[in-house]
């Protein structure tokens, strides 16, 4: 199910449904760039568990009003506002990638609403004292990010390029979409139900514009706006050693700075292979905080 939410300041944001209506609410939080459709897999342990789980479309992607200049800690209003008005008083969040960010903000800022966080492969803070941040990542990444805080103007016109270039993709192409990104282990994850998601995602997230993508670089590389020692609720994390999208020192930082968080660094997964393989676990983790 589809449906259009309206925030305080009269942005929408187009959240979709799945799973059992009636169930524990767990929203996900989806990479960068992407949109809120739910993963076929996913959907189906939503129903096993009796889970109703809800994606949305981030502000500047798909159906979701943008919001210039927002902050990764701006979400949090959003997850309140999307759970005031599905009925939601308790709810599990998870966030894969550059969605994972937004579910750590939800973890320090929503005590009150969230029970538990899952963070799949998320990005670390830009200068984060300790952390190489480019160390390990692929380098299609690596250049993007270094043009956006060299020439923020070129970095727009690549940006708008590379929407266009994905775009004209067909579901096929995306196991070549992303050549230096790609580890063999996330390779092989790429099954024709993958790649089907991963285009989908992105045809509609990008449909309209590159602005939710570009806000998304711009929140991940500025200060995220909260306190990783404000968290109060549980968190699990996941980082696999194989990823070449957000390397795992990302996930070695993050564990040593989330209070309490029950870490999961993995030698055999990579990036994509979390979303195959992991979630369901994430899942039944969730339900136990409620």
């Amino acid at each position: 199910m589809e449906r259009l939410i309206k925030c305080s300041d009269g942005r929408v944001l187009r959240v979709e449904e799945a799973g059992d209506p009636h169930g524990k609410a767990i929203l996900m939080h989806h990479g960068t760039p992407g949109s809120g459709v739910l993963y076929g897999p996913h959907v189906s342990d939503a129903m096993d568990r009796s889970i109703r789980l809800i994606g949305y479309d981030r502000p500047g992607y798909g159906g979701s009003t943008a919001h210039p200049g927002r902050t990764v800690a701006d979400c949090a209003a959003d997850v309140r506002s999307i759970a005031d008005v599905l009925g939601v008083n308790r709810l599990g969040v998870w966030g894969f990638s550059g969605g994972g960010p937004h579910a750590l903000a939800c973890a320090a800022l929503l005590p009150d609403l969230v029970v538990a966080v899952g963070s799949l492969a998320a990005i670390a803070p830009y200068g984060a004292p300790g952390l190489d941040y480019f160390a390990g990542m692929g380098e299609e990444n690596v250049d993007d990010i270094k043009l956006m805080l060299a020439d923020e103007p070129a970095a727009r016109a690549k940006s708008i390029g590379d929407r266009e270039r994905l775009l004209a993709l067909s579901a096929e192409d995306m196991a070549k979409a992303f050549p230096t990104l790609l580890s063999a282990v996330d390779a092989a994850a790429v099954t024709a139900g993958m790649a089907e998601y991963l285009w989908q995602s992105g045809q509609i997230g990008l449909a309209s514009s590159d602005q939710g993508w570009w806000d998304d670089g711009k929140a991940h590389l500025q200060p995220w706006g909260f306190a990783f020692e404000s968290t109060r609720v549980p968190v699990q994390l996941w980082h696999g050693r194989h990823d070449r999208f957000v390397p795992f020192g990302h996930g070695e930082w993050l564990a040593g700075k989330i209070p309490g968080v029950e870490a999961h660094l993995t030698d055999d997964d990579g990036h994509l292979t979390l979303m195959q393989d992991r979630v369901g676990q994430l899942h039944a983790w969730l339900l136990e905080h409620f």
